[in-house]
């Protein structure tokens, strides 16, 4: 499948507001093989964008999956109509728990690819989407994910994700940590991610309980290393679910808080190029 892959430069230059991560290392990257290793993880599932490439997602309602605003759109940066997105939860070599196409998608106000190939932090910090499904997943076959109900700005994350190369099977990192965190709510972390991860849930325990801290947006290599990138997501989500309900596009209550992060003296963004990978969706930075 043709697909296209954004190339930024990203987070060369980090404000005094950023958070340094905790001082242990990443936990390496288990596969789920066995049926009985995605208790637990069954909200995670792989999304499906007909002829437009694969992305990761999670539900967070029987009927509402979360990812990223980047994986409903098309090239010319169209909304890609929801009946054709298809979403299989758990999915695991060929196998699934429950699947169903989109009824509805809506994405944060204001996200949008920008002209010239760039991109902005601003459209980081927006790069969030909800799914609505046609057939809403019952909850005896699975329990969604709440939202972490604090803007976690360290500490212990987990990643479940899809990524090029293992994209038929959920991979699951249990312990990778945020490296900095932003006013503008843009946070990178150090958990193992590649194409495909674009929609990830990014995890962290509230209350004994997994949820929702943040969303997979881009990728940024710092030589061997790759860092993830994303943002919050607490205050997006609500405006989000009642553009679905009411069918029509609503601003936030509180508008995100943005600032551009150049890179070699740049001054109002980031190049952006763009290649085929796979059959992934993602952004990633040189």
């Amino acid at each position: 499948m043709r697909i296209a892959s954004f190339l930024c430069a990203l987070i060369a230059v980090f404000s005094a507001n950023a958070v340094l991560a905790a001082d242990s290392l990443p936990s390496e990257l288990d596969r789920v093989d066995r049926r009985a290793e995605l208790i637990g993880w069954e909200a995670v599932g792989r999304l499906d964008m007909a002829g437009h490439g694969t992305c990761t997602g999670a539900l967070i309602e029987q009927d509402l999956v979360l990812t990223a605003a980047h994986c409903v759109l098309d090239d010319n940066g169209q909304k890609i109509a929801a009946n054709k997105i298809t979403f299989r939860a758990g999915l695991r070599n060929g196998d699934y728990i429950a699947a169903s196409k989109g009824r509805a998608v809506a994405y944060a106000s204001g996200f949008k690819q920008e002209e010239d190939g760039r991109i902005s932090t601003a459209n980081i910090a927006r790069d969030v989407a909800l799914i609505q499904l046609d057939k809403p997943v019952a909850r005896a076959l699975i329990q969604p994910f709440q939202i972490h109900r604090v803007r976690t700005s360290r500490g212990e994350l987990m990643v479940a994700s899809y990524g090029r190369g293992r994209n038929s099977t959920l991979s699951i990192q249990r312990a990778c940590n945020v490296l900095k965190k932003f006013k503008s709510g843009v946070m990178t972390f150090d958990c193992d991610i590649t194409y495909g991860s674009s929609g990830s849930p990014v995890l962290a325990y509230d209350g004994g309980r997994l949820a929702v801290v943040s969303v997979v947006s881009a990728l940024r290599q710092e030589g061997n290393k790759r860092i993830g990138v994303g943002m919050d997501v607490i205050d997006i989500i609500p405006t989000l679910k009642r553009e679905i309900a009411l069918g029509a596009p609503q601003q936030a209550l509180k508008p995100v808080v943005t600032r551009r992060i150049t890179v070699g003296g740049a001054k109002s963004g980031t190049s952006v190029g763009t290649r085929s990978v796979g059959g992934a969706k993602f952004l990633s930075s040189k």
